[in-house]
């Protein structure tokens, strides 16, 4: 064979153009999904220039997922409408992967922020502020369940949002009635809940409007948090607030960051009316 009168590349020359080891061309060749121009009296595998883009597209569809069995029966029918029609497949795939993609990392951008922000908090500190209106997406009711109904309820809520895909990233959070709060049921929730900074049309949400919250951070186990809200309600009374229509509660640490129970904390945020307004 005179290599200088026509195109042909060994198979280590293909292999180094390809960036593959000669291992991966010789199985690929044993499977019939890539086998060399020729052969020659020898044994000696001899590959076009013009193998190097079908190459290209074998590994571009590999990257993508596509199993080499599927990857096979295309090579075995190709056609320039079966390639198109492959390659719009896996453009939409690729767009759906890339949205993903996005999302997560918003996810991502949003759990730094809010771990940022913490680590500049005061836990042990009261405060008073304006919040803003904040949109939030709920679970279904949830007053007065059981503690396997509860665990059922997460589930499908958490479930929901993935399909539905709005988590956010925010933590889930739980929305408590002013009258749960007066008898003392601090973690008797109506609504699990989840922000939606940027809410999607078509989904049912609540409207957390603007107001005054007083705000405070229960460190421990919820089996304590009493003792948090009776500190609340002693700096409600000398603030000369009155409770509101709701409270809001999520974790601020949890098992994600901390080891022990008596290390999580809870953002508790009380609605309040200023008492005589």
């Amino acid at each position: 064979m005179n290599k200088k009168n026509v195109k042909y590349l060994t198979t280590g020359e293909f292999a180094k153009l390809c960036k593959v080891n000669k291992q991966t061309l010789f199985y690929y060749d044993q499977i019939g999904l890539l086998p060399p121009v020729l052969k020659n009296e020898k044994g000696y595998r001899f590959y076009s220039i013009n193998q190097i883009e079908l190459f290209y597209v074998i590994d571009l569809l590999k990257d993508l997922g596509m199993s080499l069995n599927d990857i096979q029966q295309y090579t075995y029918n190709k056609s320039p409408e079966r390639f198109l029609t492959l390659m719009y497949q896996k453009k939409e795939e690729i767009v759906k992967k890339r949205q993903e993609i996005e999302m997560k990392e918003k996810i991502i951008e949003a759990k730094i922020a809010l771990m940022e922000e913490a680590s500049h908090v005061d836990f042990h500190q009261i405060t008073f502020k304006q919040l803003p209106e904040a949109t939030l997406y709920l679970s279904r009711n949830i007053e007065n369940i059981t503690a396997e109904e509860f665990v059922e309820v997460i589930s499908d809520f958490i479930g929901e949002l993935n399909e539905s895909q709005l988590d956010t990233g925010y933590p889930i959070g739980g929305i408590t009635k002013r009258e749960q709060v007066l008898k003392g049921e601090f973690s008797n929730y109506s609504y699990l809940y989840i922000e939606q900074p940027n809410p999607r049309e078509g989904y049912p949400y609540f409207q957390a409007v603007k107001g005054d919250f007083l705000i405070g951070y229960h460190i421990g186990e919820d089996k304590t948090i009493h003792n948090t809200y009776k500190l609340l309600f002693s700096e409600m009374e000398r603030l000369h607030l009155a409770l509101g229509d709701y409270v809001f509660e999520e974790f601020i640490y949890d098992t994600v960051v901390m080891n022990h129970k008596e290390h999580y904390v809870t953002k508790i945020m009380i609605q309040v009316d200023q008492i005589g307004s």
